[in-house]
């Protein structure tokens, strides 16, 4: 390969809190025992170098002294249209619709402000990434869940269904859908998006959708743009992207929306300028224009490929060696989320006893509970093979046994 998903980054006292916060904050998992190292797989960042183009995008900009008031550049706007071109095959997108967010929870918020009142109940569904929990709970809004069931073959399925009685017995109008999701990985098909989209129409909702995972595709799967599937469902959906977790840059924050129906635009944009708030970082606009360049492609690729042998390597090993613990392989995203209910009971251990013997070992996975599904590990495979190798014996020699 060109680029480099070998080397093992020294992180530590690198502002990571991947790896320096285990063990020091009661809110992060625990540190490991002594003779045993940090092998991060909590936080979904990866330990991996971004893309050549971004460093270099950042270093030149920083050669100029001046960093005061700033506008997004064409190059800003040129960079994501072509991106999603490329990537997404979009066509038709413009500047006009295309708008800076500090953050995709920022962005779903702001949008539920602007499009409910205090109190309303909006639609997720379950497992539900913990950040929209947090974020939507503590502005004051409930959330219903519509849980996502799992067929013959163990593939997580929306349950439609259930989806329109909640949205009807709740007289909700507004919905968060997750494309791909977030924790379980799914790319959700066409005629998935379609179904889901016309239960929304039907109900008459506002729908923020969650793209930042759509670069991060294994296996060959293909991200279906939730505003691509209708000409109804560009018009009613606010859709949000980011860099960050396709080149590992949330530590500058910088997101975006893609909102093509005026009324949602302009009432998101004025809901997300009252705070002030909202404010783009000269810094990640350059390191989105090194990113979304003809290297950030081949890099992203590569990574791409590098990411389906690490879950090709832990799927293959988990169904071999942990008897009891069960996943849907991923399609995309870097997670894994593991069922470890049967293992749990079959071995009379909590959960919180599980989750404490590997990170006596140094595998700092995460707690899957808080995302609204029991007896489930979130796990991040965005590292060198030889570290994710190294986790899986370590769980292997002292934790599943």
């Amino acid at each position: 390969m060109k680029y480099d998903f070998t080397s093992i980054m020294e992180r530590h006292g690198m502002d990571s809190i991947a790896v320096d916060r285990p063990g020091k904050d009661p809110a992060a998992p625990g540190g490991p025992k002594e003779g045993f190292d940090i092998i991060p797989m909590w936080v979904a960042d990866m330990n991996f170098p971004t893309a050549p183009s971004v460093t270099q995008a950042i270093i030149a900009r920083t050669s100029h002294p001046a960093f005061g008031y700033f506008d997004l550049s064409d190059a800003y706007f040129d960079s994501i249209i072509r991106w999603q071109e490329t990537r997404n095959h979009v066509t038709g997108l413009a500047r006009e619709h295309i708008g800076y967010e500090n953050g995709v929870l920022g962005c779903v918020v702001s949008a539920a402000q602007a499009f409910c009142s205090m109190g309303d109940k909006i639609l997720l569904h379950a497992p539900t990434y913990v950040g929209f929990t947090h974020a939507l709970g503590d502005a004051g809004y409930h959330l219903i869940l519509s849980q996502l069931t799992q067929d013959e073959d163990g593939i997580w399925r929306m349950d439609y269904e259930d989806m329109d009685k909640k949205l009807k017995e709740h007289s909700i109008h507004f919905a968060v859908f997750c494309s791909p999701h977030n924790p379980t990985g799914r790319v959700w098909e066409k005629w998935e998006i379609e179904k889901a989209m016309e239960v929304y129409r039907a109900n008459d909702c506002v729908v923020v959708s969650d793209e930042i995972w759509s670069d991060l595709l294994l296996d060959g799967h293909k991200h279906i743009p939730t505003q691509s599937v209708s000409e109804d469902a560009k018009n009613r959906t606010i859709a949000v992207y980011a860099p960050s977790k396709t080149f590992n840059l949330a530590g500058l924050v910088g997101s975006y929306h893609i909102v093509y129906n005026k009324y949602l635009h302009d009432r998101l944009l004025k809901q997300s300028s009252l705070s002030h708030y909202n404010s783009q970082n000269v810094l990640s606009m350059h390191a989105l224009i090194g990113a979304y360049s003809q290297e950030g492609q081949e890099w992203t690729d590569e990574l791409c490929q590098v990411l389906s042998g690490n879950v090709a390597y832990a799927c293959d090993y988990i169904n071999s060696h942990f008897k009891g613990i069960y996943l849907c392989r991923p399609q995309g995203t870097y997670m894994l989320y593991l069922d470890c209910l049967r293992w749990c009971k079959e071995h009379d251990m909590t959960m919180d006893q599980l989750l404490r013997a590997g990170w006596d070992v140094g595998v700092i996975w995460q707690d899957g509970r808080p995302f609204n599904k029991p007896y489930t590990i979130r796990m991040n495979l965005a590292l060198p093979l030889s570290r994710v190798k190294e986790a899986f014996e370590r769980l292997s020699k002292y934790v599943f046994i």
